[in-house]
């Protein structure tokens, strides 16, 4: 279990930590640079070189930070894949638009095809009328 200490806010607290356990390398300037897209508030604060629970708090603070800017990423590229997604449910939403506008003008001209024809046909029927009612006329004069 890990337990920490207080310590009053009138004192000041310099700590040093280096993950690979190499004290040469651990200088307080090399903590602020260890998470760059991390925000101030989130990023692991340096441990106290001399306390281990410290050394395992930070630790875990690392793998913590870690995964949290795993997640962000995750979430970018989901919110990418989101715009890719409602781009192409408006593409197949326009193109059933399309399609639907389609059909009706479709039904549209097939009726009207219809009566075109229908039309045709009358006017062919009262043509053979006339012609029938024209050759009486001649046969008869």
């Amino acid at each position: 279990m890990i337990t920490t200490a207080r310590v009053p806010a009138d004192k000041q607290v310099r700590i040093a930590f280096s993950l690979n356990d190499s004290p040469d390398d651990a200088s307080p300037e090399n903590f602020s640079l260890a998470f760059p897209e991390l925000d101030q508030q989130l990023q692991p604060l340096p441990p106290c070189h001399d306390s281990k629970e410290s050394m395992q708090v930070y630790k875990q603070h690392c793998k913590i930070a870690e995964e949290y800017h795993e997640v962000k990423k995750e979430i970018a590229l989901l919110e990418e894949r989101k715009k890719e997604l409602i781009a192409r449910l408006e593409q197949v939403e326009k193109e059933s638009m399309d399609a639907a506008r389609l059909a009706k003008e479709y039904a549209q001209l097939t009726e009207e095809n219809r009566t075109l024809k229908l039309a045709q046909m009358q006017c062919v029927e009262q043509l053979e009328k006339l012609r029938i009612q024209y050759q009486k006329r001649q046969g008869s004069s």
